[in-house]
């Protein structure tokens, strides 16, 4: 028997590889011996990274959703001029009447809000279905979810306002000619200045400045009431009704020829101008216990300037120079 040879079973040799410690293999997980969980640092370190990624995308995504909000508010006031001008069309040219809801009525002439009652808080979908009196637009636009912006206050079913000059019931100094509401033009004939016509009542009113720069449609994110969207003439100040504000510091609006635009505020007491509005039905007595709003800064002023010539085709004062 070899020296250092075990010797197996009936005295002959053990044959067998004696037993040891295996090999580990580089790189396998096995051979991992001082595996650890996380340390503190570095959990803080993760969780400081997630919080930075939320921090980029969540406002991303929030951008992302308001512009798809707008594009749905600019076809949604695009149909709604379409429908503006149809009924034009079809009544010799006579514009429908450019407050929101109810109707102004002399004698046997009356003269209905463009969107009737049935828009006016309805308690259900149901019921605005129900009511008969949905407005005169409605034969050309029979679709409920047009008339409101996707970003529009809760359970106002419609968000948008024509502006003063569209055949409105708002009475602005300068741009109407006094005692005269004879027929149709329940709400006052407008005062021509060249070949503008400030206060509109009929479609062919619209010369110069051309249908393209003369609005009709503002998003005002709620009901607009009787009153709907004002602003003055023949001064630099805001009338009655702030700024609309509805898509991130700016507003969507419609023009006479059907298109319409995303108007983004420069002015930053634009944007920051108080707005207490909390229901539809105290705007009125809230805005009449204010005075008129004049713009402090160029910016301010030229927002304002903006939407004084889009709503009457001119300024009724000389522009000047800004505050």
């Amino acid at each position: 028997m070899v020296r250092g040879e075990s010797q197996g079973v009936g005295g002959k040799p053990d044959t067998r590889r004696p037993q040891s410690c295996p090999t580990p293999i580089i790189g396998h997980p096995s051979s991992n011996t001082n595996s650890h969980g996380f340390t503190l640092i570095e959990l803080l370190v993760v969780i400081a990274i997630i919080a930075l990624l939320l921090a980029i995308f969540i406002p991303v995504m929030h951008t992302a959703r308001e512009r798809g909000q707008r594009v749905v508010c600019l076809n949604n006031l695009r149909q709604l001029t379409l429908a503006w001008v149809a009924y034009a069309d079809e009544h010799d040219s006579r514009l429908v009447g450019g407050h929101a809801l109810g109707f102004i009525a002399s004698g046997r002439w009356k003269l209905e809000g463009w969107a009737g009652t049935a828009f006016n808080y309805p308690p259900s979908r149901a019921a605005f279905f129900r009511n008969p009196n949905k407005g005169p637009l409605w034969p050309y636009l029979q679709d409920v979810d047009v008339y409101r912006c996707p970003r529009g206050r809760t359970g106002h079913v419609i968000t948008y306002s024509t502006v003063v000059s569209a055949n409105n019931m708002t009475q602005v100094e300068g741009t109407y000619v006094p005692d005269n509401f004879a027929g149709w033009e329940l709400t006052g004939v407008g005062v021509r200045v060249g070949s503008t016509i400030l206060k509109l009542t009929k479609l062919t009113d619209i010369v110069s400045p051309g249908a393209a720069a003369r609005a009709v449609f503002v998003d005002m994110g709620q009901t607009p009431g009787s009153f709907d969207f004002s602003v003055q003439y023949l001064y630099p100040k805001w009338h009655y009704s702030a700024p609309p504000i509805c898509h991130a510091d700016g507003t969507t609006l419609s023009m006479a020829d059907g298109h319409t635009e995303y108007w983004k505020w420069k002015g930053r007491e634009t944007v920051e101008m108080p707005r207490k509005l909390s229901s539809v039905h105290d705007i009125w007595a809230e805005h009449m216990e204010k005075e008129d709003y004049e713009p402090q800064t160029e910016d301010g002023l030229y927002d304002l300037q903006r939407l004084q010539r889009a709503t009457w085709g001119r300024l009724g004062y000389s522009p000047g120079k800004a505050p």
